[in-house]
């Protein structure tokens, strides 16, 4: 079993934050991502192409951002098991709710 670990108020408002804008997301649909609410809004929004380009076979990039922009290893993993657009938008969705609750 995984060992869980206490997370602080700063931590939670640090995952939250947005990142520096060297490090957004850039989306194939045109839409830039600066922190994990606009990922999680995204995520519902996007047609499933958008989704598919990328995250596939060959690439998770939501997943990449996350862990290694954003620094949450949690969510990164989750996203890489998420099997389509939806699984994911929920996981992300459920993850700012945790950690907004937390900050």
């Amino acid at each position: 079993m995984a060992r869980m670990t206490k997370m602080t108020r700063a931590e939670a408002r640090r995952l939250l934050a947005d990142v520096p804008e060297q490090y957004a997301f850039w989306c194939s649909d045109g839409a830039i991502l600066s922190n994990m609410i606009e990922l999680r809004n995204a995520l519902n929004g996007m047609t499933e192409q958008t989704f598919a380009y990328h995250s596939n076979a060959s690439k998770s990039d939501f997943s990449q951002w996350v862990k290694d922009i954003i620094k949450d290893t949690t969510l990164a993993n989750e996203l890489a098991q998420s099997t389509g657009r939806v699984e994911a938008a929920r996981r992300v969705a459920e993850r700012v709710a945790y950690l907004s609750k937390m900050s």
